[in-house]
This record gives C-alpha cells, structure tokens and sequence, in this order.
C-alpha cells in the first residue's frame, strides 16, 4: 500500500485542470460501446446490437446534452464546465472527438458486419443488387404496401420548407420538368410506421449451397428512391440523398408556474412529438454542395452540425436483426435464477376459514427470518419484487402500499397489482414521476390508471425529481402492526430488469420502516424532516453524510490507521465529492471506483489523486447497480441505493440510500465489488489524460469476466480455479485495508 502523505493546503484541488469534462466522459462511454460492436470476441448479432445503441445513444446526446450546449451559446451564456470548457469550446471538442468514431461505426457495419453475416444467410442487399424478379415484387410492394402511406412535399415560393420531425429519415429529390427544364426540390419522408427493413419473400431469397437465405432484403428508403417517378409522374428524377434530423427533445417546463403538472407535461409532451430546434443533420458522404447547403440553410443549421455518413443513416434500426432465429450469432440465453431462500415459496396458499396465507407459504415470512438481497438479471425480478407487491395486493392482511415509480413498463404487473390491490379496499399511494426524461407519456397513462381505481397519486415534489426506488407495504399480524420495504437500485420495469444489473434489498427492521415512512411523508405532504435514523436521503442529509463517510477515512489514515474506500456507481461529477475524494487519496487512502459512464475525476495525478484508481464494465448487461463500502477502521459500512455522486441526484432529486445491517449481505456486496475490481475481460481502467484503456488477461492470468462470474454463482456453479484464483485476489482489496 503506498504510504500516506502530509496534504499541501496550497493546492487549489477544485482547479479545472483537475476535472475531465462531462460531455467528453460521455462520448468516452459510448466509445466503450462502441469497442463491443467492433471486438470480434462478441457474437455478431450482439456486435449489431452494440452498433444500435450506440447509435440510439448518441440521438439522446444530441437532443438533450448538445441541445442545452448550443442554447447556452444562443444565450450567451458564459458559464464554464468545471473543467474549465466554455460551451462553444466543449461544442467544438464534440464535434473534433465524434467524427472519427461515427466513421469508424459505418465503416466497420459496411465493410465487415455486413459481409460476415451474409456468411451465416442474412443478406442486408441494396436495391442495385437485386434480381430483375426480386425488383419486381419490391415495386409491387411499395405500389400496395407503401405509396398510399408517402406525402412527397415540394419545396417553392409557394411551398416553404416543410417542418421535419425529430429523428426522421427523409430523401431530399430534384426532380426536373421535361418542358420547361426547371428544377425543383422536394422532401419525401420515409414512414416509420413500415418496417426500416423489407425482407423478401423465402424463394426470392438468395440461395448458396442450395441452402436458403435466412433472410434477405433491402432499407425501406432504398425501395421508395427506386420508386419514385410513382411520386412524380411526369417529371424526371434527377437525383435523391438521404438526410437525418436531430431536434432538441428535453421538456421546457416551469413546474412552480404549472396549476396542475400532468396538464402541463402533456402539453410539453405534444411539443416534443414535433421536435424543437435542429441540433444535428446527417447526411450521406457524396450529397452535393447544393443539396447540403440548402439543408443547412433552411435547417439553420453550421457546418459543425453536419454528420457525413458513408453507408446507411439511422443505424439505431440494426436491432431489427436480433430478432432472427440465430441463436449461435447471439449471447447464450440467460434465465434469472430463483433467490435459494425464495425458492420455498410457492402459489399463495389461503386458509379457507381464517382468509391468512398459511406460514411459510408467503414472501413476507422470508424477510421477518432476516434481511434479503435479491441481485439483478443474475436472480429473479419477477420471483422477488413483482412477488413482493403482488403478494401485497392480495394478502387479507395487508393494509396499505405504498411506492415510487420512475420508470416501468408499458405492461407493467406492478403497477396491475397495484390496480388489483386498490380495487379490493387498501390503502395505496404511489409516487408518480411524471419528469423522467423519455418516459413522461408513458408515466402519464399509468398515473391516469391509478387515479381511475382510487389510488392515491401524486406527481412529485416541484423543482426535485423523485429518482428513489423505495416501496412499503404495512401489514396486521396478530396485534402488531408490521412494516415491509423495498430498497432498490433500480426501476420498477421487469422489462430493463432482465438487461440491467441492479440490487434489492427487503427488510422488516423497525427503523428502515420508520424512515421510509418518513420519506413518504416527505413526498405526499408538508414533512420537512430533516433526519433519518439510518436512510441517506437526497436533498436532505445525503451529500454531507456521504462527505462525512470520506472524511472519517482521512482521518482515520491521518491518525495512523488505514482508510480504503470503493464505490460503484453510473457516474461520478460532483466537484464537492470529487475534491474530497481528491483530499483522501492524498492522506493515503486506498480509493477503488467502478464508475460505468460519466468520470470528472482524473485518476493517477502525481500529489493528487495517486491512490485512486477507476473503472469501468461494459458488457452484455448494462452495469447500474449503485454499491458504496467504507473501510472505517474495521468496522466496515456499506450502502446501497439510488444515487450517483451528481450534483443532480445530490441537490435535485429525492434519492434514498441505504446501509446494509445484515453481515451477510454486506459480504455479498463485498465479494459482488471484488469480482468487479479483478475483471480483466470487460473492465476498461481510466487514465489521468481522460482516455481508457481495456484491460487484457495475460499468459498466466486467462480471462475474467464478471459478468459471466456473476452468472456462474447464481447458478450455483463452481467457478473454474483461474477464476477462483481473481477473487481470492479481489478480497485483498479488502483485506489490505
């Protein structure tokens, strides 16, 4: 361990050039996806998959974070990113950092992807390929399938620039009248109510081997630009270039000026279906000047907004393709494992003449034995949460739920437990985020559902938005009224449950209940509590508890003792925590971070940040778990719950955090935080400069991957001596401290 030493006060540890810039820590994220798509140990269908969101991703970033960039800059906003970054200069640098990655996407699907998976019968074809029967059935189609459903829009004096929604795919023609030789420019949009991509029937197929095609086909746009004189009879096409719009898409709302917020979200929401102003413009490589020019200029948009494209636009629609029968091109199929002290319980059993579930039969005996830790995709979600609340909305004893929703499912059993539950005399309230960015509309049916039964709902708390994953259910036993929670690290979604890792923890212990209860109160009424006996709650005592837990390793170590700190979240930018952190490695405390995105911190600067060394886990599940461990001298703390260390989930959202009680479990997140830190297959280490580099196993260190480590355990499977020989070694990094 290296050896502490004395802080020089003189240090300005809050100096931008000891901050990386958060649009950029983002850009290096998607990159890391980006790497899934390009590495050929990844099955080639996920290879596509990886390619698709990495695209989708980056439709975010332009609509939300580059949209705010270019509004600050309209404004005239002088306000520096903590790295010291204007926004013209961070709008630069985006642009100087993405070029090169969004050719490298193309370039790689065009060149290898596409080629190599022809190899196993999918043919993505373009329209000069065809056959002359594969053309003819193809213009049959879009004679009946797809002319009735196209708007050509011309483009004149008469006929100003039409309005093109957000994230459309559109062909800009000329076309040219044969009598008079003018031409004239037109927009077709290309629908998104048709598939992205036309199979053709199996005996147009291409044939190798006499084995047939799995599937062959062509993009959708392509079969409209052969078609296009059905568009414009008696004029001759001249030319067409497919173009892409990115609009700004976050809501504008001022919530302190709303009478009634799901009216005025609604409302927001109809603007976002429309799109607000341009921010990006993508455009195939060899679109003239003029066409380019015209698009600019009636997009308002600069030559830093235009993206050139070799190849196909929009390749977010990839994830078509992981619909085909090819389980060999794919990830092996992962079946989430039922939790060994869950597996007892069966159907509800209710006794006839007392209407009481029998003993032992129900999920709630499990959590009065002891507190739960259920581990997501690894084990069940729907064995434990969704059991958790539908056996409350049908427990006789049960007299009141409550819970938080920030993001579910559009199907969710949830929230139809909680219709079920309502419907037969509880007591439920649930609080309904109606702010969570790209699932407003959806959070708007559901609250309409619950207030349709009788559920108690509300909408948040102006100005905060409610990011904890907290649920409760009060139930009559015998002559004692008893209080069960949920405390999760993720949304109440069964869908993203099977792609995301996330934890639950339940318990029935007296003061979780009690500060739970509180946080409620908090959120339905007028509390302004100000303490909790055990919860971290964001706004009200989180960020200075979680400073305190740093600083007591500061002075633990400054007093001759040890200090070790490791912490997994989504991402790390408060400057607050950041210089604290900052504070503790340069006293010597040992600081492991597995941060999966955004890191403003720089790792490794000589007298600054030596002892902190960070990470981050790409792979088939998306890492979004939230684990904090503290040394403090022996008696070790480690919590769990909703929060990054952000400025916004510390001072703009109720987040609730919880300590873990239970020696057990804490050994459990001991050992899931080592099996991260030895990975040496999908963990990239951040570098002083802002950069990541992959870790490699070496000749005598095979690969570990933790995520495949993680799965192994869940089944109960004994890993492999290489493996157990990493988490002998990731227990060090506990044991050091």
């Amino acid at each position: 361990m290296p050896k502490s030493r004395k802080s020089n006060h003189h240090t300005n540890l809050g100096d931008p050039q000891y901050f990386l810039n958060r649009e950029l820590s983002w850009l290096e994220f998607n990159s890391r996806v980006l790497h899934e798509a390009l590495d050929p140990r990844t099955p080639l269908l996920e290879r596509f998959k990886f390619l698709a969101i990495f695209s989708s991703n980056l439709d975010e970033f332009f609509m939300v974070r580059v949209a705010a960039l270019k509004q600050q800059v309209e404004a005239k906003v002088s306000k520096w990113a903590f790295d010291g970054r204007t926004p013209p200069q961070q709008l630069e640098d985006i642009s100087f950092f993405l070029r090169p990655l969004v050719a490298q996407q193309h370039q790689h699907f065009e060149e290898v992807l596409r080629s190599q998976l022809a190899h196993h019968g999918v043919h993505i074809l373009d329209y000069i390929e065809l056959s002359e029967k594969q053309r003819k059935y193809l213009d049959n189609y879009f004679e009946e399938q797809i002319f009735p459903v196209i708007t050509p829009l011309a483009v004149d004096p008469s006929h100003p620039f039409p309005y093109i929604s957000n994230l459309s795919l559109n062909l800009a023609v000329v076309v040219k009248n044969p009598e008079t030789e003018e031409e004239f420019f037109a927009r077709v949009k290309v629908p998104r109510v048709l598939p992205r991509f036309l199979p053709l029937p199996p005996e147009l197929g291409i044939h190798r081997n006499s084995k047939p095609a799995i599937w062959t086909g062509i993009p959708l746009e392509q079969a409209i630009a052969h078609n296009l004189e059905s568009l414009f009879p008696g004029m001759n096409i001249q030319e067409y270039h497919p173009f892409r719009i990115t609009r700004d898409a976050d809501l504008e709302l001022e919530e302190d000026e709303a009478d009634d917020l799901l009216l005025a979200i609604e409302q927001e929401l109809r603007k976002r279906r429309v799109g607000g102003t341009p921010v990006r413009l993508e455009i195939q490589a060899h679109t003239p000047e003029t066409i380019r020019s015209r698009l600019m200029e009636d997009l308002e948009l600069s030559e830093n907004d235009v993206y050139e494209v070799d190849g196909l636009l929009g390749l977010r629609d990839l994830m078509y393709f992981m619909s085909l029968p090819l389980p060999e091109l794919k990830d092996p199929p992962w079946q989430s494992v039922v939790h060994h002290r869950l597996q007892r319980i069966r159907d509800l059993r209710i006794n006839p003449h007392t209407r009481e579930i029998e003993e032992g039969s129900d999920f709630f005996s499990v959590i009065r034995e002891r507190d739960l830790l259920v581990h997501h995709p690894y084990q069940s979600f729907s064995t434990s949460v969704v059991r958790f609340i539908t056996q409350a909305a049908h427990d006789p004893n049960v007299l009141a739920i409550k819970m938080t929703l920030y993001r579910t499912s559009g199907d969710s059993p949830i929230v139809n437990a909680l219709i079920t539950a309502a419907e037969t005399g509880k007591q439920i309230s649930v609080l309904v985020e109606l702010k969570a960015r790209f699932d407003e509309e959806n959070n708007i049916y559901w609250a309409r559902r619950l207030e349709s039964v009788g559920v108690h709902v509300v909408y948040g708390l102006v100005g905060l938005k409610t990011h904890s994953k907290i649920a409760m259910v009060v139930r009559r036993e015998q002559d004692r009224i008893r209080r069960y929670v949920h405390i999760g690290t993720g949304n109440y979604n069964h869908k993203t449950a099977r792609l995301y890792t996330d934890l639950s923890l339940f318990s029935c212990r007296e003061d979780l209940g009690a500060d739970v209860t509180d946080v409620f109160n908090f959120l339905t009424g007028y509390s302004r509590q100000k303490s909790y006996r055990q919860l971290l709650v964001a706004p009200v005592n989180m960020r200075d508890r979680f400073l305190s837990l740093i600083r007591r390793e500061i002075e633990n170590v400054q007093n001759g003792y040890s200090g070790r700190i490791v912490a997994k979240m989504n991402s790390l930018v408060d400057p607050k925590i950041i210089t604290t952190l900052y504070e503790a490695s340069r006293v010597g405390v040992q600081i492991d971070l597995i941060v999966r995105g955004i890191c403003c911190l720089r790792p490794g600067l000589k007298d600054i940040s030596e002892n902190i060394r960070v990470i981050s886990i790409v792979g088939r599940f998306l890492e979004h778990s939230r684990i904090f461990y503290f040394y403090n001298n022996g008696q070790e703390e480690i919590f769990l719950g909703s929060a990054d260390w952000m400025p916004r989930n510390l001072d703009r959202r109720v987040e609730v955090i919880t300590p873990i009680q239970d020696n057990d479990i804490a050994k459990d997140l001991q050992e899931i935080l080592g099996i991260m830190l030895a990975d040496n297959r999908q963990a990239w280490e951040l570098q002083p400069d802002g950069s990541y580099v992959q870790r490699r196993a070496g000749e005598e260190c095979p690969d570990s991957c933790s995520q495949k480590a993680l799965m192994a355990m869940a089944q109960g499977v004994n890993i492999v001596a290489s493996n157990l020989a990493n988490q002998k070694k990731s227990s060090v990094y506990f044991d050091e401290a």
